[in-house]
């Protein structure tokens, strides 16, 4: 077992790109603490079915995503915590990661945590820049990103922001400048994606309105270009498409994930993942606490087929330094689904956006930024 994700399904405002599971209303705020706990529990009997013996599920790491966890108080934030050590075998020094906003952390609240198990930071700055917050509709302004990071990392070692590039009216140098800014708290990790528009957000109506420009993908793709440079002359490491972290400071629950760690997911939207199948949770705060009122799991549940994981080691392998191993898509897939990925691969390899060292596949620096559409073209599509 490698950890667990808790999905905190609230925030103080919609950001116009976000697509996440969240609620604006904060009224029923305790009942869904409440039923996240009773999650956690009826789940420790699942898990247990999984492995031969309570003693195998160790949990590596506590994730709390959303939403906006920080709007949590730091009081439910211990609770939720004491609840998974309750009722699971936690390692020695997990990671217990909390995302959270510049506009929640005062130094008050800043300091509460770093009383509490929390041991990383991952904090959602997205720009330094006043005109792009407010074009993204974010709750926090320049100044408090900045004053959240100078107090934060008094108290924090592992520290993580998110910075967005690609955003309409951004130049290189206004991007530059983001990065460096980020760079000069000192913090170890930073994680960076690429402005997208996705369907049923109000950033989409915006730019269908023509109240904002789309983004670029020539662009984006120079941001990304100017990110990796940047970020690698200052000893960071890209260890996944949109992560870069320095030594010993990658994200130990994201890293689970791309190597195809087994965890579980609860709350609202939260997603769980066994080896054999995947799992997800209800999308409706309502009906996720009615539901776990009445100790169900308002989860369904898909059976990977072999495609499936195949498709998967693909894509999450490509995005990450581990890259794909031939040996293992040879020994856990079989011939067909070598030779038929290598068929695939060949023309990405003589264009030297993909390389192979040691038998290992690779995007090159080149093909990093095209890292998605390269693999849903090695993906295994059944024909029959």
């Amino acid at each position: 077992m490698s950890g667990i994700y808790i999905h905190i399904p609230f925030c103080k405002q919609a950001c116009h790109y976000c697509d996440f599971h969240f609620s604006t209303s904060m009224k029923k705020k305790e009942e869904m603490v409440l039923a996240l706990t009773k999650e956690i529990r009826l789940r420790k009997s699942e898990a247990a079915f999984l492995y031969s013996s309570r003693n195998d599920i160790v949990i590596e790491t506590i994730y709390f995503g959303g939403g906006t966890p920080s709007v949590l108080t730091s009081a439910e934030i211990d609770f939720l915590i004491a609840e998974v050590y309750n009722n699971y075998t936690v390692t020695a020094n997990p990671e217990i990661t909390l995302e959270a906003n510049p506009d929640d952390l005062s130094t008050e609240r800043i300091l509460e945590l770093s009383k509490s198990k929390v041991n990383r930071l991952s904090i959602g700055i997205q720009s330094f820049f006043e005109d792009d917050l407010q074009m993204m509709n974010r709750a926090h302004n320049s100044a408090e990103a900045q004053k959240c990071l100078t107090e934060a990392t008094k108290y924090f070692d592992n520290i993580s922001i998110d910075l967005i590039y690609g955003v309409p009216g951004m130049s290189n140098e206004k991007w530059q400048s983001n990065i460096e800014t980020a760079l000069s708290f000192g913090i170890p990790h930073i994680s960076s994606y690429a402005l997208t528009v996705e369907p049923k957000t109000a950033l989409n109506k915006l730019i269908q309105t023509g109240k904002i420009a789309a983004p670029n993908d020539e662009v984006a793709q120079e941001h990304f270009m100017i990110l990796v440079d940047t970020l690698e002359a200052n000893g960071f490491i890209h260890y996944e498409l949109s992560n870069f972290g320095k030594e010993n400071y990658f994200s130990k629950n994201n890293s689970a994930y791309w190597l195809g760690k087994k965890y579980i997911g609860i709350g609202p939207s939260a997603h769980s993942y066994d080896g054999i199948s995947r799992s997800w949770n209800i999308a409706n705060n309502p009906l996720y606490i009615k539901a776990l009122e009445s100790n169900e799991l308002p989860n369904e549940v898909e059976i990977l087929s072999e495609a499936d994981r195949y498709n998967e080691y693909i894509m999450t392998g490509l995005r990450t330094i581990w890259g794909v191993s031939l040996n293992r898509i040879q020994s856990e897939f079989g011939q067909a689904y070598h030779d038929y990925l290598m068929k695939q691969a060949q023309k990405f390899l003589n264009d030297e956006l993909l390389s192979i060292e040691n038998a290992i596949l690779k995007p090159t620096k080149k093909g990093k930024f095209l890292t998605d559409g390269i693999a849903s073209d090695l993906f295994w599509v059944n024909l029959e």
